[in-house]
């Protein structure tokens, strides 16, 4: 089978299926197939594919058509003009999320030596991002998570980043207490080193925070779990059945993550530093409300491209 009619068979499969986009899909997963760019497509429409890749084309297609997102199939995502590996162990990273990244960036102008936590994750992707774009930064991320987490150490290495930001298993920013056993390893590594998480007397549940490092913090970041069980019925169907459940909800308000991360974030930054958080699209109000003027000053909110409220970002009294 031409090259042109795999890709216009698989249109019309992904159509019927009802994927949104299917040429854009069916494209990105021939891609993926072939190991070439779109270019290759086009300037190639006559190419036969070998039976191998028309298998494996019809192979991922059927999974595509299950409403798999292409994302999980290929096992890449870009952001902040990285390539991200994924898998269905983390959220699949959103452009919406960049205007967090930059909301950061904006707040970090004139901080010499920036010291920040990532609060859930993931990918890595708002962790590496910043750690990209600011060399000088001290960086920790943190989920809890522990596959998540080997998903965002392997991104990182990939960035040539591992050096420079540490992985943590925290819910929130409270200590997963582990037996060796459950100890993440770095798997870069020979011998146990800075990126290791390794108990010792500040790996206590008792101290409140996850680590003596997280003290004195000029940012807490974080695109946290959101959405109210209440409006599961509002997500769309790819991410109630393929993504992970505990990066998407938040109990019956979406809240549950909000309300602690506030809390604890307060405890771990240094006056006048910042806590900025992505939101869905109808808390604004209800996070606004969330940080009390005695503790927080300085309260904005930036929207995205279409205007929706989509950062909260509060600065230590």
């Amino acid at each position: 089978m031409q090259l042109k009619q795999a890709l216009a068979s698989a249109v019309e499969h992904l159509d019927a299926a009802d994927v949104g986009s299917p040429r854009m899909n069916a494209e990105v997963l021939l891609m993926f197939v072939l190991g070439a760019d779109r270019a290759y497509l086009y300037a190639h429409p006559e190419r036969e594919l070998t039976p191998e890749e028309a298998a494996r084309y019809e192979e991922v297609l059927a999974q595509r058509a299950t409403g798999m997102p292409s994302q999980y199939i290929t096992g890449h995502q870009e952001f902040w003009g990285l390539d991200f590996v994924v898998s269905p162990a983390v959220l699949i990273p959103r452009p919406e999320t960049e205007h967090l990244v930059e909301a950061v960036l904006e707040l970090a102008r004139g901080v010499q030596r920036p010291k920040l936590v990532d609060v859930g994750t993931g990918s890595g992707c708002v962790a590496l991002a910043l750690a990209h774009e600011l060399p000088n930064a001290e960086v920790y991320a943190v989920d809890l998570s522990a596959e998540a987490l080997e998903i965002a150490r392997a991104n990182a290495a990939r960035m040539q980043l591992d050096k420079r930001v540490r992985f943590l298993q925290c819910d929130v920013l409270e200590p997963v207490f582990a037996e060796p056993s459950a100890i993440i390893p770095d798997r870069h590594a020979a011998t146990p080193n800075s990126h290791d998480v390794i108990p010792s007397e500040d790996f206590s549940p008792s101290r409140g925070t996850c680590f003596s490092e997280f003290r004195d913090l000029d940012f807490v970041v974080s695109n946290p779990p959101y959405v109210a069980f209440s409006e599961a019925d509002k997500v769309q169907k790819s991410v109630q059945e393929f993504e992970p459940r505990m990066a998407v909800f938040a109990g019956l308000h979406g809240t549950d993550v909000i309300v602690p991360l506030i809390e604890q974030g307060h405890s771990v930054l240094k006056p006048g530093g910042w806590l900025a958080l992505e939101i869905g699209y109808s808390m604004r109000d209800e996070v606004v409300n969330l940080l009390s003027p005695t503790m927080w000053d300085d309260i904005r909110v930036v929207p995205d491209l279409q205007g929706i409220p989509r950062v909260v970002a509060a600065k230590k009294r």
